[in-house]
């Protein structure tokens, strides 16, 4: 049985953690010099991570590959995807994404 006082440790330890890698960047009073490499790959960082945490919900469900194309998620992204390649714009991808999203899914239960 884990005390209270190791559970308060580990909660410190985890902020200080937090605190110091968050920090990092902030903490020298100098740019740190980054290979040219480095800075360009952390220009794609974002985008990795949001793509990382989207794909599974798209192509998963309950753990399992989709197996039927009657999921309201495939015919949202393929018009997303469309949208955005013509008009490169992210808020008209989104809004139409869940405007065909949520009548197929709240409407006809895919």
């Amino acid at each position: 049985m884990m005390s209270n006082f190791w559970i308060v440790i580990a909660c410190i330890g985890l902020a200080l953690i937090t605190l110091i890698t968050r920090a990092f960047f902030l903490i020298p009073k100098n740019e740190i010099p980054l290979p040219y490499w480095l800075k360009r790959g952390l220009k794609y960082a974002p985008l990795a991570a949001l793509a990382a945490v989207i794909a599974p919900e798209i192509v998963m469900s309950n753990g399992e590959l989709i197996r039927t194309l009657a999921d309201a998620r495939l015919p949202a992204l393929a018009a997303a995807v469309l949208y955005f390649f013509y008009k490169r714009s992210i808020l008209g991808t989104i809004a139409l994404g869940m405007a065909i999203y949520l009548p197929l899914h709240i409407g006809l239960g895919w």
